[in-house]
């Protein structure tokens, strides 16, 4: 059975859409992991800091959980035009966790989504292009909500059917 892991890289409206996916997911009878990287402690990551300190266990254990788990959401607020920092410092740090760290993502499909104050659709293509860097099969059909832009059910629903049937 496929297990999802929702990567969110933010609170308040993004971490309501993470459950939404979260319920959906669960409805479909797909296991599903939250990580909420605001609850993380990761130092940020530099040359210097990785040389010094390595690796962070927390990093190691999440990455070995990565390599398990079957397909993602991402979850990520708009911050200046592109991805939160807490996002990108995660994947630095993941991409440094191991010799075999692509296996971490590669082939498996991934939904990104937004609940941006500020737009919105700069941090999907800039999340699509970095996880497709990655290896990740991102879906073609993505989540985008705002103040003024709800989340669809009928959206949700058919992009959670893309997911655990990719």
């Amino acid at each position: 059975m496929k297990n999802i892991t929702i990567i969110i890289a933010s609170k308040n409206k993004n971490l309501e859409l993470a459950h939404a996916f979260e319920s959906a997911l669960t409805a479909a009878n797909v296991p599903v992991r939250l990580l909420n990287l605001v609850d993380t402690d990761m130092p940020l990551y530099t040359p210097k800091t990785d040389k010094e300190h390595g690796v962070p266990q927390s990093i190691l254990d999440e990455a070995a959980l990565l390599k398990k788990t079957n397909g993602f959401v991402v979850i990520a607020p708009e911050y200046n035009g592109g991805i939160p920092p807490v996002l990108t410092n995660f994947l630095a740090w993941v991409s440094r966790s191991s010799e075999d760290w692509r296996d971490c993502f590669n082939g498996k499909p991934a939904v990104i989504a937004t609940h941006s104050g500020g737009g919105g659709i700069n941090v999907l293509v800039s999340m699509r292009t970095q996880l497709a860097y990655l290896g990740v099969n991102v879906i073609g059909r993505q989540i985008h909500t705002n103040f003024s832009k709800a989340l669809s059910q009928d959206s949700l629903d058919a992009v959670v059917s893309q997911l655990i049937t990719s």
